[in-house]
């Protein structure tokens, strides 16, 4: 099925792109979001009339992920989680909590579906967390778990 794009998205393609991808993304996700229009005749037009704008508020939504990038990149958040005698934890840090820490410790609101650990966090220590702010904008943190308590 073929679409086009109303905003620049990581491996997919840029602005006013027509791209060819499966129904059911297109359907469910893409369109759904207002991500994309279908690719008729009227929606390339129209799409091709407002692109500058478009552009416009993917520069704003850059710059906006810029400054949340400068706020928290290479920031190191605590967390204390109940663990075993063997440092490994009672389940897990999800995205969710690792966005209420931030939250909590920045005042910056951050989705969970924008957070992507690089390896899942079930044991005490530091772990590297990767946020996609925006198709061009990483950040990176560090979570510290720590112990609350040891249950033997």
């Amino acid at each position: 099925m073929k679409v086009i794009l109303l905003e620049n998205l990581k491996r997919i393609g840029s602005i006013g792109e027509v791209i060819d991808v499966k129904r059911g993304f297109a359907r469910n996700f893409l369109i759904a979001n207002k991500k994309a229009l279908y690719a008729s005749k009227e929606n390339i037009k129209e799409v091709e009339k407002i692109k500058s704008e478009l552009s416009k508020k993917d520069n704003e939504k850059k710059q906006d992920a810029k400054k949340i990038s400068e706020k928290i990149n290479k920031k190191l958040y605590s967390v204390k989680k109940l663990s075993t005698e063997n440092n490994e934890l009672y389940g897990s840090v999800k995205p969710t909590e690792i966005s209420k820490l931030i939250f909590e410790n920045s005042k910056i609101e951050i989705k969970p579906s924008m957070i992507q650990p690089v390896k899942e966090i079930k044991s005490l220590g530091k772990f590297e967390v990767k946020i996609s702010l925006h198709s061009e904008v990483d950040a990176e943190i560090t979570i510290a778990v720590e112990t609350a308590d040891t249950i033997q």
